[in-house]
């Protein structure tokens, strides 16, 4: 009875197109965005153009050298919780370069940004007294998910719609304890948050600000901390949250905000307490990366330029694609088996891997190519594609944007 019924939902899945496989991608050292593809035919070389290592510094010498010192300082793993002799000098040093990318007293790591959202949203709404959480309609699962698990009482406010947050916490006692938690740069569609508009309303409300940054960290500000950073509002923000898997190319998660929160969230949050420390060579690498991305642009400039270049060639040949203000690019096919198709087809034909990105991830209709150029992506790379995207436009029946 089990076995049927699971093979019936999954059935049902790959009916809809919704489906998901692996590819099995192997980074090559030094050679980003290039990678291994491995197969049952066997394994060939394959551009990648939906990595979430923005600037390639996964890749980059300064991280990798600093986490090869590590392992053999310290061994592979931490050991322990980070109470239970799992904390070391790295993750001291981490959470000091954290708190000084944003400006806060205090930093708090965590094994993930998925984790990090998870723990401190359910702790800190579960425990601060009478709490309401606003959260804007468009958040991470992360973020729902805690929200959720604390089982404070939630409202939903219209997307980057300020004056719907206002409507929202105006509903509310006004002695009740609110926490308003968005994000700068939403994955999917590539928007950016309107944060000041959004802080005068928390300010206007005496709310707590919950500041997801993942999709920005590195990537924003002058020193990579954000899009609160390059607007001058972090110290509008009580919370900022943000990961070490993305721009910064290792792994991990992170709170940054005073040091009342982040000992808050350290001695109640079962995430935190229970789970084994991160090991102390990510650590060491996400150190090195951070900080050079503290004081060189130079991954932020060539990104930026790699963005405009590529939107330019997609614009040329018409190629639809969600405009935005970030690094995202969701080339739009809105159709959840003929998006997994065009995966399958430009990986088996030219060698290209961009994952699909379909329901529950996107809604029903927007399915799409989610695509992430690179500091690292060539002119010829970006040659490839758009041509690869064009004839397979033409071949699979699919409208053009006009121009």
């Amino acid at each position: 009875m089990l076995q049927e019924f699971l093979r019936s939902e999954i059935d049902l899945l790959r009916k809809d197109g919704n489906y998901r496989t692996f590819a099995n991608l192997e980074r090559s050292n030094g050679n980003f965005p290039k990678a291994t593809y491995r197969c049952d035919s066997g394994k060939r070389e394959v551009t990648v153009w939906c990595s979430n290592d923005y600037l390639g510094m996964g890749q980059h010498p300064a991280t990798r050298n600093a986490m090869k010192e590590a392992i053999d300082l310290c061994g592979a793993g931490a050991g322990g919780t980070r109470n239970i002799s799992g904390t070391c000098n790295y993750h001291v040093e981490l959470e000091r370069e954290l708190a000084d990318l944003h400006g806060k007293p205090a930093a708090l790591i965590f094994t993930s940004g998925y984790v990090s959202n998870w723990t401190a949203l359910s702790t800190l709404a579960s425990r601060l007294p009478n709490c309401h959480v606003f959260s804007d309609a468009d958040n991470h699962a992360s973020m729902i998910e805690g929200i959720r698990h604390s089982r404070a009482p939630k409202h939903i406010w219209k997307h980057n719609d300020p004056e719907s947050l206002d409507r929202c916490l105006s509903s509310v006692d006004p002695d009740a304890t609110k926490l308003v938690a968005f994000e700068s740069v939403y994955s999917m569609d590539g928007d950016i948050a309107p944060i000041a508009e959004i802080c005068d309303v928390a300010d206007k409300h005496n709310a707590i600000t919950y500041l997801d940054e993942v999709h920005a960290v590195g990537l924003y500000g002058p020193r990579g901390g954000g899009v609160a950073e390059q607007e001058g509002l972090m110290d509008r923000i009580t919370i900022i949250q943000g990961t070490l898997g993305k721009a910064f190319g290792v792994m991990g998660g992170y709170l940054s905000s005073s040091e009342e929160v982040c000992d808050f969230v350290r001695s109640f949050a079962s995430g935190f307490i229970f789970t084994t420390a991160l090991p102390p060579m990510l650590a060491a690498g996400a150190i090195a990366s951070i900080k050079h991305l503290k004081t060189c642009e130079f991954e932020r400039h060539q990104q930026r330029r790699n963005v405009r270049l590529l939107r330019a060639k997609l614009d040329a040949i018409g190629i639809p694609y969600m405009r935005n203000d970030s690094h995202i690019v969701p080339v739009m096919v809105g159709n959840a088996k003929k998006c997994k198709m065009l995966s399958d087809l430009l990986l088996d034909d030219y060698g290209i891997y961009i994952q699909p990105i379909n329901y529950p991830t996107v809604p029903v209709g927007t399915e799409r190519l989610r695509i992430t150029p690179s500091p690292l992506h060539s002119v010829e790379d970006m040659d490839r594609l758009v041509s690869a995207l064009g004839a397979l436009w033409s071949q699979c029946a699919l409208a053009r944007a006009v121009a």
